[in-house]
């Protein structure tokens, strides 16, 4: 008696601890304590108490604000770089891990619109990106264009000190100057 009783109330009780930890997870409820009350709709229309505004002032004022970690001037953050891809200028990918890089890198090398297009073979993850009117110098010197040439996530210091060697041994000796 004792199975048949047990059969019959353990799937009802783990599909109710499931829903009750999928509501937990997609519920509509405010992240922590602090919940903005919004103004019914007639009171919206109307102007609102002048007590409820202050209440939500000062409940607005309550949340913390989000400060910046690293200010950077407008200026920097909106200047525009001229990037000839006929001339010497190459792209160096820094690859960051968990950061979205693998797909940001692919990316790079087949879904951007050029006049001459990153040529990929069909199973390979490499592509041979070259230049307009070139055979062997590449603009992009990445993971999926060149290989790890740098070694396994080479990082700033080890890329600076490497892309150039990397790139005399492919053959591209004009590539030579950093910015």
């Amino acid at each position: 008696m004792d199975e048949r009783f047990n059969r019959w109330l353990l799937p009802p009780l783990l599909a109710l601890l499931f829903l009750l930890i999928v509501y937990q997870y997609v519920s509509p409820a405010c992240p922590g304590a602090v919940c903005l009350r919004r103004p019914p709709a007639s009171a919206a229309r109307r102007g609102g108490d002048p007590a409820e505004r202050d209440e939500e002032e000062e409940a607005a004022a309550a949340l913390p604000r989000l400060v910046a970690k690293f200010p950077f001037a407008r200026g920097e953050l909106c200047r525009r770089v001229r990037f000839d891809m006929r001339g010497r200028d190459v792209i160096v990918f820094l690859h960051i891990q968990k950061t979205g890089g693998t797909t940001f890198g692919r990316h790079l090398v087949r879904n951007i619109r050029l006049e001459q297009p990153c040529y990929c073979r069909a199973g390979q993850k490499k592509c041979a990106c070259h230049r307009p009117g070139g055979d062997k110098d590449t603009w992009l010197f990445s993971r999926f264009s060149t290989g790890w040439s740098c070694g396994l996530h080479a990082d700033w210091t080890e890329l600076t000190s490497c892309v150039p060697a990397a790139m005399e041994r492919r053959g591209c000796a004009g590539n030579r100057t950093l910015r």
